[in-house]
């Protein structure tokens, strides 16, 4: 087996800037269109499109409930193959370029209904989410090392290795690492 080419997980960020351009173009929004719908600005949505820049986690976010898509779903639709095998070494790893947040997407492009993500949160770091980052999936997080205080609307929950947390109705939640050191969580996602 030759395994001297490509280890390293290919970057997804132009796969993710074309899809978000195909999204918009498939609705026939301008770009001001997407930007009321989003709140993200007309100026980001186009540095993005461009590739010029990579969008972070509450921006995609943003982005894919203005589509009404889950951010799984969206970021699916952008790294899709007809692989039913995701080795590691071939897995799409995005790096939120604001917090260092890392989602790795362990399902194959292929997917069918289930898709597993592994999240790493660097310490001391939150991330939000608008409801409509939810609004079309089913959620479990498991919990592997660390600890991750998720806030969902008012409510809050404390996650410790080992804990599952089964998501309620979409509504807006925070996903914070308290400590000191890097967490990592499991995300199980069941498309609605």
């Amino acid at each position: 087996m030759n395994t001297s080419h490509a280890l390293i997980a290919e970057d997804p960020t132009q796969a993710i800037s074309t899809r978000i351009k195909i999204e918009r173009g498939s609705r026939g929004w301008s770009l001001a269109e997407l930007s009321e719908r989003s709140g993200v600005s007309k100026a980001m949505i186009s540095k993005i499109e461009r590739g010029e820049a990579s969008p972070t986690a509450t921006v995609l976010g943003r982005l894919s409930g203005a589509f009404g898509l889950a951010l799984s779903m969206l970021l699916s639709l952008a790294e899709q193959n007809d692989n039913r095998l995701n080795q590691h070494a071939h897995q799409n790893v995005w790096t939120d370029p604001e917090t260092g947040y890392t989602r790795r997407t362990l399902s194959p492009p292929a997917g069918g209904m289930l898709e597993l993500l592994e999240i790493v949160l660097p310490a001391k770091v939150s991330v939000p989410y608008p409801a409509s980052a939810f609004t079309f999936q089913h959620e479990q997080i498991l919990m592997v090392e660390g600890r991750l205080l998720f806030r969902e609307g008012e409510q809050e929950h404390q996650l410790n290795p080992g804990d599952c947390l089964q998501l309620g109705p979409p509504m807006d939640c925070v996903f914070t690492n308290p400590g000191n050191k890097a967490c990592k969580y499991l995300i199980a996602l069941v498309r609605r």
